[in-house]
């Protein structure tokens, strides 16, 4: 991508994001980098501890935290993020059929989260924003693939002004490729939460453990939450 000088950044504080927003920072030279974390009604707030923690780390002009808890509160049962009654699973439970649109899938979240932050960027006269789709996900979340993203564009681009371009620049990317690059970058994964249970510690058998120790694996590193 060609250097930028404004961009808003969706930032959960996982690996992806993060790895994302300082991508923004470091690679594409944005001057000036708006974060947006989300409050959905998600089950814990450790990763938007690491979101805090990673905004001040890279810099940013501005972090906003978007109240939305009623979101989830609209979906009783539809997802183990969001319900505390629905466990979140351990991959190793998860059949084929489940593993095209899991548990832990949280209904039209980024279709959800874009929108808010596109009125946000359109309000300030940015005209790029960012989110961390990559193409692991891509197997069960049909709104972090290539396609999604080409359409939510062809949305905003019936703006009657410039619109708002969405980007995911790791959307063909694996989760391997980003903890590489990030390392580029100087990301301190220790400040970056990927469990999908808020407990002291990672899970290490949820979807989004299993991922993440594969990939760190695949990097011939250590993962730091794991190592503390």
């Amino acid at each position: 991508m060609k250097t930028i000088e404004r961009a808003v950044v969706l930032l959960s504080g996982g690996l992806d994001s993060s790895t994302l927003l300082h991508f923004v920072v470091k690679k594409l030279g944005a001057r000036e980098v708006h974060a947006l974390s989300f409050l959905y009604g998600q089950k814990h707030r450790r990763e938007l501890e690491a979101a805090a923690w990673q905004a001040k780390a890279a810099g940013v002009t501005a972090h906003d935290l978007v109240d939305m808890e009623f979101f989830g509160a609209l979906m009783p049962g539809a997802s183990a993020l969001t319900d505390a009654a629905v466990a979140v699973p351990r991959l190793a439970d998860l059949d084929s059929k489940e593993l095209s649109q899991p548990p832990t899938y949280v209904p039209n979240r980024n279709m959800m989260l874009l929108s808010v932050a596109a009125a946000y960027a359109e309000a300030r006269g940015i005209p790029d924003l960012f989110y961390g789709a990559q193409t692991q996900d891509s197997y069960g979340y049909w709104d972090c693939t290539p396609v999604f993203v080409e359409r939510v564009n062809a949305v905003l681009a019936l703006n009657h002004r410039p619109p708002v371009k969405v980007h995911a620049p790791f959307v063909w990317m694996r989760k391997a490729e980003e903890i590489k690059l990030g390392l580029e970058l100087g990301v301190d994964y220790a400040h970056t939460w990927t469990c999908y249970r808020g407990d002291a510690v990672p899970c290490g058998d949820c979807p989004s453990c299993v991922e993440r120790a594969a990939a760190f694996k695949e990097v011939g590193i250590v993962d730091p939450l794991m190592a503390t």
